[in-house]
Protein backbone atom coordinates (compact mmCIF):
# COMPACT_ATOMS: atom_id res chain seq x y z
CA UNK A 1 0.00 0.00 0.00
CA UNK A 2 1.27 3.48 -0.91
CA UNK A 3 2.29 5.49 2.12
CA UNK A 4 2.40 9.15 1.19
CA UNK A 5 2.35 10.31 4.77
CA UNK A 6 4.83 10.02 7.59
CA UNK A 7 4.81 11.25 11.15
CA UNK A 8 7.39 10.50 13.78
CA UNK A 9 6.75 11.35 17.41
CA UNK A 10 9.40 13.45 19.10
CA UNK A 11 9.55 14.71 22.65
CA UNK A 12 8.58 18.33 23.23
CA UNK A 13 12.14 19.26 24.10
CA UNK A 14 13.69 17.40 21.15
CA UNK A 15 17.30 18.08 22.15
CA UNK A 16 18.65 15.78 19.44
CA UNK A 17 17.73 12.88 17.24
CA UNK A 18 19.27 9.62 18.49
CA UNK A 19 21.76 7.95 16.19
CA UNK A 20 19.60 4.84 15.81
CA UNK A 21 16.71 7.03 14.69
CA UNK A 22 18.87 8.83 12.16
CA UNK A 23 19.98 5.48 10.78
CA UNK A 24 16.35 4.38 10.37
CA UNK A 25 15.02 5.13 6.88
CA UNK A 26 12.11 7.56 6.69
CA UNK A 27 9.43 5.46 5.00
CA UNK A 28 8.27 8.42 2.94
CA UNK A 29 11.81 9.03 1.66
CA UNK A 30 13.28 5.63 0.95
CA UNK A 31 10.73 2.84 1.39
CA UNK A 32 7.70 4.23 -0.40
CA UNK A 33 7.31 2.87 -3.93
CA UNK A 34 5.01 5.76 -4.88
CA UNK A 35 6.57 8.64 -6.84
CA UNK A 36 6.20 11.76 -4.69
CA UNK A 37 7.56 15.26 -4.14
CA UNK A 38 6.19 18.41 -2.04
CA UNK A 39 5.99 21.92 -2.39
CA UNK A 40 -1.20 31.85 3.25
CA UNK A 41 -3.36 34.35 4.05
CA UNK A 42 -2.32 38.29 5.15
CA UNK A 43 0.65 40.59 6.17
CA UNK A 44 3.89 38.89 4.67
CA UNK A 45 6.97 39.55 6.80
CA UNK A 46 9.82 38.61 4.48
CA UNK A 47 9.24 38.00 0.82
CA UNK A 48 11.69 37.11 -1.87
CA UNK A 49 11.57 40.23 -3.98
CA UNK A 50 11.44 39.99 -7.73
CA UNK A 51 13.17 42.63 -9.80
CA UNK A 52 9.77 43.98 -10.84
CA UNK A 53 8.58 44.49 -7.26
CA UNK A 54 11.84 46.19 -6.30
CA UNK A 55 11.49 48.59 -9.24
CA UNK A 56 7.84 49.27 -8.36
CA UNK A 57 8.73 49.94 -4.71
CA UNK A 58 11.58 52.23 -5.81
CA UNK A 59 9.29 54.20 -8.09
CA UNK A 60 6.77 54.58 -5.29
CA UNK A 61 9.47 55.82 -2.91
CA UNK A 62 10.66 58.25 -5.57
CA UNK A 63 7.09 59.52 -5.96
CA UNK A 64 6.81 60.13 -2.19
CA UNK A 65 9.82 62.45 -1.90
CA UNK A 66 9.75 65.21 -4.58
CA UNK A 67 7.03 67.53 -3.15
CA UNK A 68 8.58 67.95 0.32
CA UNK A 69 12.06 68.31 -1.21
CA UNK A 70 10.68 70.82 -3.69
CA UNK A 71 9.08 72.78 -0.85
CA UNK A 72 12.30 72.79 1.16
CA UNK A 73 14.34 74.01 -1.80
CA UNK A 74 11.74 76.72 -2.50
CA UNK A 75 11.96 77.92 1.11
CA UNK A 76 15.74 77.90 1.28
CA UNK A 77 16.39 81.34 -0.34
CA UNK A 78 13.99 82.99 2.11
CA UNK A 79 15.23 81.14 5.16
CA UNK A 80 16.50 84.38 6.65
CA UNK A 81 12.99 85.87 6.66
CA UNK A 82 11.26 82.81 8.13
CA UNK A 83 11.88 80.84 11.30
CA UNK A 84 13.08 77.28 11.06
CA UNK A 85 9.92 76.08 12.82
CA UNK A 86 7.69 77.72 10.24
CA UNK A 87 9.59 76.23 7.31
CA UNK A 88 9.61 72.81 8.99
CA UNK A 89 5.87 73.04 9.65
CA UNK A 90 5.06 73.89 6.05
CA UNK A 91 7.38 71.25 4.56
CA UNK A 92 6.06 68.51 6.81
CA UNK A 93 2.47 69.59 6.08
CA UNK A 94 3.12 69.31 2.33
CA UNK A 95 4.73 65.91 2.86
CA UNK A 96 1.79 64.70 4.98
CA UNK A 97 -0.83 65.72 2.43
CA UNK A 98 1.19 64.22 -0.41
CA UNK A 99 1.54 60.89 1.43
CA UNK A 100 -2.18 60.85 2.24
CA UNK A 101 -3.06 61.27 -1.44
CA UNK A 102 -0.58 58.54 -2.45
CA UNK A 103 -2.13 56.20 0.13
CA UNK A 104 -5.58 56.88 -1.33
CA UNK A 105 -4.33 56.23 -4.86
CA UNK A 106 -2.88 52.86 -3.74
CA UNK A 107 -6.28 51.84 -2.33
CA UNK A 108 -7.74 51.42 -5.82
CA UNK A 109 -7.52 47.57 -5.64
CA UNK A 110 -7.76 46.67 -9.31
CA UNK A 111 -7.11 42.94 -9.91
CA UNK A 112 -3.53 42.24 -11.08
CA UNK A 113 -2.39 45.83 -10.60
CA UNK A 114 -0.89 44.64 -7.33
CA UNK A 115 1.42 42.09 -9.00
CA UNK A 116 4.29 44.54 -9.77
CA UNK A 117 4.41 45.35 -6.05
CA UNK A 118 4.56 41.69 -5.00
CA UNK A 119 0.84 41.25 -4.34
CA UNK A 120 -2.01 43.14 -2.74
CA UNK A 121 -0.88 42.40 0.82
CA UNK A 122 2.42 44.15 0.26
CA UNK A 123 0.66 47.00 -1.52
CA UNK A 124 -1.72 47.34 1.46
CA UNK A 125 1.28 47.42 3.77
CA UNK A 126 2.78 50.31 1.79
CA UNK A 127 -0.65 51.95 1.94
CA UNK A 128 -0.65 51.56 5.74
CA UNK A 129 2.87 52.96 6.07
CA UNK A 130 1.99 56.00 3.96
CA UNK A 131 -1.20 56.53 5.96
CA UNK A 132 0.66 56.34 9.27
CA UNK A 133 3.45 58.66 8.07
CA UNK A 134 0.85 61.09 6.74
CA UNK A 135 -1.03 61.10 10.04
CA UNK A 136 2.12 61.81 12.07
CA UNK A 137 3.24 64.53 9.65
CA UNK A 138 -0.14 66.26 9.66
CA UNK A 139 -0.27 66.15 13.46
CA UNK A 140 3.13 67.84 13.60
CA UNK A 141 2.21 70.45 10.98
CA UNK A 142 0.06 72.73 13.25
CA UNK A 143 2.31 72.16 16.24
CA UNK A 144 5.38 73.34 14.34
CA UNK A 145 3.43 76.29 12.95
CA UNK A 146 2.45 77.22 16.50
CA UNK A 147 6.05 76.89 17.72
CA UNK A 148 7.09 79.37 15.04
CA UNK A 149 4.92 81.98 16.79
CA UNK A 150 6.09 81.09 20.32
CA UNK A 151 8.49 84.10 20.53
CA UNK A 152 5.46 86.38 20.07
CA UNK A 153 3.74 85.04 23.17
CA UNK A 154 0.87 82.67 24.08
CA UNK A 155 -1.75 84.78 22.33
CA UNK A 156 0.06 84.40 19.01
CA UNK A 157 0.32 80.62 19.50
CA UNK A 158 -3.41 80.37 20.26
CA UNK A 159 -4.18 82.47 17.19
CA UNK A 160 -2.46 79.84 15.05
CA UNK A 161 -4.20 76.90 16.71
CA UNK A 162 -7.64 78.50 17.11
CA UNK A 163 -7.98 81.26 14.53
CA UNK A 164 -11.08 83.35 13.90
CA UNK A 165 -13.92 81.52 12.14
CA UNK A 166 -13.45 83.81 9.14
CA UNK A 167 -10.19 81.96 8.42
CA UNK A 168 -12.04 79.05 6.84
CA UNK A 169 -8.93 77.74 5.10
CA UNK A 170 -7.27 77.00 8.45
CA UNK A 171 -10.41 75.38 9.83
CA UNK A 172 -10.57 73.25 6.68
CA UNK A 173 -7.17 71.88 7.67
CA UNK A 174 -8.36 71.16 11.21
CA UNK A 175 -11.52 69.45 9.91
CA UNK A 176 -9.42 67.29 7.60
CA UNK A 177 -7.15 66.30 10.50
CA UNK A 178 -10.14 65.39 12.67
CA UNK A 179 -11.53 63.27 9.83
CA UNK A 180 -8.15 61.49 9.63
CA UNK A 181 -8.26 60.79 13.35
CA UNK A 182 -11.75 59.31 12.98
CA UNK A 183 -10.88 56.83 10.25
CA UNK A 184 -7.34 55.99 11.40
CA UNK A 185 -8.21 55.40 15.06
CA UNK A 186 -9.69 51.93 14.40
CA UNK A 187 -6.98 51.12 11.84
CA UNK A 188 -4.27 51.47 14.48
CA UNK A 189 -6.49 50.05 17.24
CA UNK A 190 -6.34 53.19 19.38
CA UNK A 191 -9.47 52.02 21.21
CA UNK A 192 -9.03 48.25 21.04
CA UNK A 193 -9.63 45.70 18.31
CA UNK A 194 -11.65 47.37 15.53
CA UNK A 195 -14.96 46.18 14.18
CA UNK A 196 -14.55 45.42 10.47
CA UNK A 197 -17.87 46.98 9.44
CA UNK A 198 -17.23 50.19 11.37
CA UNK A 199 -13.68 50.34 10.01
CA UNK A 200 -14.94 50.05 6.42
CA UNK A 201 -17.55 52.74 7.00
CA UNK A 202 -15.20 55.19 8.73
CA UNK A 203 -12.55 54.72 6.05
CA UNK A 204 -14.82 56.57 3.64
CA UNK A 205 -13.91 59.71 5.56
CA UNK A 206 -10.48 59.51 3.91
CA UNK A 207 -11.90 61.20 0.82
CA UNK A 208 -13.28 64.09 2.88
CA UNK A 209 -9.96 64.42 4.74
CA UNK A 210 -8.06 64.62 1.46
CA UNK A 211 -10.45 67.18 -0.04
CA UNK A 212 -10.24 69.42 3.04
CA UNK A 213 -6.47 69.08 3.04
CA UNK A 214 -6.24 70.13 -0.61
CA UNK A 215 -8.46 73.18 0.04
CA UNK A 216 -6.23 74.10 2.99
CA UNK A 217 -3.04 73.68 0.92
CA UNK A 218 -4.30 75.63 -2.11
CA UNK A 219 -5.47 78.57 -0.04
CA UNK A 220 -2.42 78.85 2.22
CA UNK A 221 0.46 77.34 0.26
CA UNK A 222 3.48 79.63 0.48
CA UNK A 223 6.36 77.31 -0.36
CA UNK A 224 5.31 75.60 -3.59
CA UNK A 225 5.39 78.03 -6.52
CA UNK A 226 2.10 78.55 -8.32
CA UNK A 227 0.63 77.44 -10.69
CA UNK A 228 2.82 74.34 -10.26
CA UNK A 229 1.35 73.85 -6.79
CA UNK A 230 -2.16 73.83 -8.24
CA UNK A 231 -1.13 71.25 -10.82
CA UNK A 232 0.39 69.02 -8.11
CA UNK A 233 -2.53 69.10 -5.68
CA UNK A 234 -5.30 68.99 -8.26
CA UNK A 235 -3.51 66.24 -10.20
CA UNK A 236 -2.94 64.03 -7.15
CA UNK A 237 -6.39 64.89 -5.85
CA UNK A 238 -7.93 63.84 -9.14
CA UNK A 239 -6.12 60.49 -9.08
CA UNK A 240 -7.13 59.91 -5.46
CA UNK A 241 -10.75 60.78 -6.31
CA UNK A 242 -10.64 58.33 -9.23
CA UNK A 243 -9.32 55.59 -6.92
CA UNK A 244 -12.09 56.24 -4.40
CA UNK A 245 -14.76 56.29 -7.12
CA UNK A 246 -13.52 52.94 -8.37
CA UNK A 247 -13.51 51.41 -4.91
CA UNK A 248 -16.89 52.75 -3.78
CA UNK A 249 -18.82 52.64 -7.04
CA UNK A 250 -17.32 51.26 -10.24
CA UNK A 251 -15.66 48.19 -8.71
CA UNK A 252 -19.10 47.05 -7.57
CA UNK A 253 -20.44 47.48 -11.09
CA UNK A 254 -17.45 46.40 -13.17
CA UNK A 255 -15.08 44.50 -10.87
CA UNK A 256 -17.47 42.06 -9.19
CA UNK A 257 -18.78 38.90 -10.82
CA UNK A 258 -21.99 37.13 -9.90
CA UNK A 259 -21.77 33.54 -8.62
CA UNK A 260 -24.09 30.96 -7.12
CA UNK A 261 -23.06 28.95 -4.07
CA UNK A 262 -23.83 25.41 -5.25
CA UNK A 263 -22.45 23.41 -2.32
CA UNK A 264 -21.47 23.91 1.33
CA UNK A 265 -19.26 21.01 2.45
CA UNK A 266 -18.39 20.74 6.18
CA UNK A 267 -14.71 19.76 6.58
CA UNK A 268 -14.68 19.65 10.38
CA UNK A 269 -16.25 21.55 13.25
CA UNK A 270 -16.19 25.25 12.36
CA UNK A 271 -14.77 24.82 8.83
CA UNK A 272 -16.63 24.58 5.52
CA UNK A 273 -15.65 24.61 1.87
CA UNK A 274 -17.95 26.52 -0.47
CA UNK A 275 -18.32 25.66 -4.15
CA UNK A 276 -19.30 28.57 -6.37
CA UNK A 277 -20.49 28.40 -9.96
CA UNK A 278 -20.22 31.34 -12.29
CA UNK A 279 -17.95 33.05 -14.83
CA UNK A 280 -14.52 31.57 -15.45
CA UNK A 281 -11.89 33.25 -13.25
CA UNK A 282 -8.25 33.42 -14.32
CA UNK A 283 -6.11 32.97 -11.20
CA UNK A 284 -3.02 31.23 -9.81
CA UNK A 285 -2.76 28.90 -6.79
CA UNK A 286 -2.31 30.90 -3.60
CA UNK A 287 -4.26 33.93 -4.78
CA UNK A 288 -7.29 35.23 -2.92
CA UNK A 289 -10.56 36.95 -3.74
CA UNK A 290 -13.09 39.13 -1.98
CA UNK A 291 -16.32 37.22 -1.40
CA UNK A 292 -19.63 39.06 -0.84
CA UNK A 293 -22.51 36.73 0.14
CA UNK A 294 -26.11 37.76 -0.40
CA UNK A 295 -27.95 34.96 1.42
CA UNK A 296 -30.88 36.81 3.09
CA UNK A 297 -30.84 34.32 5.99
CA UNK A 298 -27.28 35.15 7.06
CA UNK A 299 -27.17 36.42 10.64
CA UNK A 300 -24.06 38.50 9.96
CA UNK A 301 -21.90 39.59 7.05
CA UNK A 302 -24.64 39.78 4.43
CA UNK A 303 -23.51 42.03 1.52
CA UNK A 304 -20.11 42.48 3.24
CA UNK A 305 -16.93 41.69 1.34
CA UNK A 306 -14.16 39.72 3.03
CA UNK A 307 -10.91 38.22 1.64
CA UNK A 308 -10.55 34.44 1.31
CA UNK A 309 -7.90 32.30 -0.35
CA UNK A 310 -9.13 30.10 -3.18
CA UNK A 311 -8.72 26.39 -2.40
CA UNK A 312 -9.69 25.17 -5.87
CA UNK A 313 -7.28 24.54 -8.74
CA UNK A 314 -7.33 27.15 -11.52
CA UNK A 315 -8.27 24.48 -14.06
CA UNK A 316 -11.45 23.51 -12.17
CA UNK A 317 -14.74 24.67 -13.65
CA UNK A 318 -16.02 25.97 -10.29
CA UNK A 319 -14.39 27.98 -7.53
CA UNK A 320 -13.85 26.53 -4.08
CA UNK A 321 -13.20 28.57 -0.93
CA UNK A 322 -12.44 27.05 2.48
CA UNK A 323 -13.65 29.20 5.38
CA UNK A 324 -13.01 28.86 9.10
CA UNK A 325 -15.20 30.30 11.85
CA UNK A 326 -13.04 33.22 13.04
CA UNK A 327 -15.67 35.89 13.70
CA UNK A 328 -19.27 36.95 13.16
CA UNK A 329 -19.15 37.02 9.34
CA UNK A 330 -17.29 33.71 8.94
CA UNK A 331 -19.44 32.07 11.62
CA UNK A 332 -22.55 32.96 9.65
CA UNK A 333 -21.06 31.39 6.51
CA UNK A 334 -20.95 28.02 8.27
CA UNK A 335 -24.70 27.81 7.51
CA UNK A 336 -24.93 29.76 4.25
CA UNK A 337 -27.55 28.25 1.96
CA UNK A 338 -26.65 26.36 -1.21
CA UNK A 339 -28.34 28.12 -4.10
CA UNK A 340 -27.82 31.60 -2.65
CA UNK A 341 -26.04 34.29 -4.63
CA UNK A 342 -22.60 35.81 -4.02
CA UNK A 343 -20.16 38.17 -5.71
CA UNK A 344 -16.45 37.59 -6.31
CA UNK A 345 -13.84 40.29 -6.88
CA UNK A 346 -10.25 39.44 -7.72
CA UNK A 347 -7.92 37.65 -7.91
CA UNK A 348 -5.21 39.27 -5.80
CA UNK A 349 -1.86 38.32 -4.33
CA UNK A 350 1.37 36.69 -5.45
CA UNK A 351 2.44 34.11 -2.91
CA UNK A 352 2.96 30.71 -4.60
CA UNK A 353 5.06 30.84 -7.77
CA UNK A 354 4.53 27.26 -8.99
CA UNK A 355 6.39 28.03 -12.19
CA UNK A 356 9.61 28.39 -10.17
CA UNK A 357 11.95 25.40 -10.18
CA UNK A 358 13.36 26.39 -6.78
CA UNK A 359 13.03 23.62 -4.14
CA UNK A 360 10.51 24.64 -1.51
CA UNK A 361 9.05 23.89 1.89
CA UNK A 362 5.45 24.85 2.54
CA UNK A 363 4.44 25.15 6.17
CA UNK A 364 0.70 25.48 6.68
CA UNK A 365 -1.40 25.55 9.81
CA UNK A 366 -5.19 25.42 10.15
CA UNK A 367 -7.02 27.31 7.43
CA UNK A 368 -3.59 28.50 6.29
CA UNK A 369 -3.34 25.25 4.34
CA UNK A 370 -5.71 26.57 1.66
CA UNK A 371 -3.09 28.06 -0.74
CA UNK A 372 -1.12 24.82 -0.56
CA UNK A 373 -4.25 22.75 -1.15
CA UNK A 374 -4.97 24.85 -4.23
CA UNK A 375 -1.41 24.28 -5.45
CA UNK A 376 -1.54 20.52 -4.78
CA UNK A 377 -4.87 20.18 -6.58
CA UNK A 378 -3.47 22.17 -9.50
CA UNK A 379 -0.37 19.97 -9.77
CA UNK A 380 -2.45 16.78 -9.62
CA UNK A 381 -4.85 17.90 -12.34
CA UNK A 382 -2.00 19.10 -14.56
CA UNK A 383 0.10 15.97 -14.02
CA UNK A 384 3.08 18.09 -13.04
CA UNK A 385 5.77 17.41 -10.47
CA UNK A 386 7.45 19.78 -8.04
CA UNK A 387 10.35 19.57 -5.60
CA UNK A 388 8.61 20.57 -2.38
CA UNK A 389 7.78 19.37 1.13
CA UNK A 390 4.45 20.09 2.83
CA UNK A 391 4.57 20.49 6.59
CA UNK A 392 0.94 20.09 7.67
CA UNK A 393 0.56 21.59 11.15
CA UNK A 394 -2.59 20.90 13.15
CA UNK A 395 -3.53 20.61 16.79
CA UNK A 396 -4.52 16.96 16.32
CA UNK A 397 -5.59 14.65 13.43
CA UNK A 398 -9.22 15.78 13.69
CA UNK A 399 -8.16 19.32 12.73
CA UNK A 400 -6.10 18.19 9.72
CA UNK A 401 -9.19 18.34 7.52
CA UNK A 402 -7.31 18.34 4.19
CA UNK A 403 -5.02 15.49 5.18
CA UNK A 404 -6.88 12.62 3.52
CA UNK A 405 -7.10 14.41 0.17
CA UNK A 406 -3.48 15.53 0.32
CA UNK A 407 -2.32 11.97 1.03
CA UNK A 408 -3.93 10.92 -2.24
CA UNK A 409 -2.47 13.87 -4.15
CA UNK A 410 1.02 13.40 -2.75
CA UNK A 411 0.96 9.76 -3.90
CA UNK A 412 0.21 10.92 -7.45
CA UNK A 413 2.40 14.02 -7.81
CA UNK A 414 6.07 13.40 -8.52
CA UNK A 415 8.35 15.16 -6.04
CA UNK A 416 5.63 16.22 -3.60
CA UNK A 417 6.01 15.02 0.01
CA UNK A 418 4.02 15.69 3.13
CA UNK A 419 4.81 15.45 6.84
CA UNK A 420 2.21 16.07 9.55
CA UNK A 421 2.97 17.73 12.86
CA UNK A 422 0.39 17.62 15.66
CA UNK A 423 0.95 20.21 18.36
CA UNK A 424 -1.11 18.38 20.99
CA UNK A 425 1.08 15.30 20.66
CA UNK A 426 4.48 16.71 19.69
CA UNK A 427 4.60 20.22 21.04
CA UNK A 428 5.80 23.18 18.96
CA UNK A 429 7.28 22.66 15.53
CA UNK A 430 11.05 22.28 15.89
CA UNK A 431 14.19 22.55 13.82
CA UNK A 432 14.91 18.90 14.59
CA UNK A 433 11.56 17.86 13.15
CA UNK A 434 12.23 19.80 9.95
CA UNK A 435 15.87 18.89 9.38
CA UNK A 436 15.31 15.17 9.98
CA UNK A 437 12.63 15.06 7.29
CA UNK A 438 14.22 17.64 4.98
CA UNK A 439 18.02 17.25 5.07
CA UNK A 440 18.55 20.06 2.53
CA UNK A 441 16.27 22.44 4.44
CA UNK A 442 18.77 25.32 4.31
CA UNK A 443 18.87 25.18 0.49
CA UNK A 444 15.10 25.53 0.07
CA UNK A 445 12.69 28.41 -0.13
CA UNK A 446 10.30 28.52 2.83
CA UNK A 447 6.66 29.60 2.49
CA UNK A 448 4.50 29.81 5.60
CA UNK A 449 0.80 30.46 6.04
CA UNK A 450 -1.18 30.12 9.25
CA UNK A 451 -1.81 31.80 12.60
CA UNK A 452 0.67 34.39 13.80
CA UNK A 453 2.34 32.17 16.44
CA UNK A 454 3.15 29.58 13.76
CA UNK A 455 4.53 32.28 11.46
CA UNK A 456 6.73 33.69 14.23
CA UNK A 457 8.00 30.22 15.13
CA UNK A 458 8.72 29.34 11.49
CA UNK A 459 10.72 32.54 11.05
CA UNK A 460 12.88 31.66 14.07
CA UNK A 461 13.40 28.10 12.82
CA UNK A 462 14.33 29.35 9.37
CA UNK A 463 16.92 31.70 10.83
CA UNK A 464 18.36 28.94 13.01
CA UNK A 465 18.53 26.59 10.01
CA UNK A 466 20.46 29.14 7.96
CA UNK A 467 17.71 29.95 5.45
CA UNK A 468 18.29 33.50 4.15
CA UNK A 469 15.57 36.00 4.97
CA UNK A 470 15.18 36.68 1.25
CA UNK A 471 14.10 33.04 0.80
CA UNK A 472 11.30 33.13 3.38
CA UNK A 473 7.74 34.25 2.60
CA UNK A 474 4.85 34.37 5.03
CA UNK A 475 1.24 35.37 4.69
CA UNK A 476 -1.47 36.17 7.14
CA UNK A 477 -4.50 38.28 6.22
CA UNK A 478 -4.54 41.38 8.37
CA UNK A 479 -5.93 44.12 6.18
CA UNK A 480 -6.91 46.60 8.89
Amino acid sequence: MCRAFFMHRLSKAEPAVPANLLARPDPIVENDPCPQVFAVRGVDHTVKHTLTSWVAAGLLLAAALPPPIWALLSAWPDAGQQTGWRIAGQVIGIAGLHWLLLALILSIRVPRWDIPFGGLLRLWRIHHWLGAASFVALLLHPLLAALARAPDGPAAVLAVLTPAFSHWMIWAGWAGLIAMMAFLAPTFAFFGKPDYRHWKMLHRLSGAAALLGILHALSLATLLPMPAGYVLWLGLGGMAAAALCWRLLFSRLLGRRAYTITAVAPLTDGVVELTLQGPRLDYEPGQFVYLTPFDPELTSGRSEEHPYTLSSAPSEADLRIAIKDLGDATRALMTVKAGSLAAIEGPYGQFLPLASAEPAVWIGGGIGMTPFVSAARSLALAGRGIDAHIIYCANDPSRAYFEEELVTIVAAVDGLRMHAHYFAEEGPLSRTFLEYRIPDLAQRRLLVCGPQPLIDLALKLASAAGIPRSSVATEEFDLL
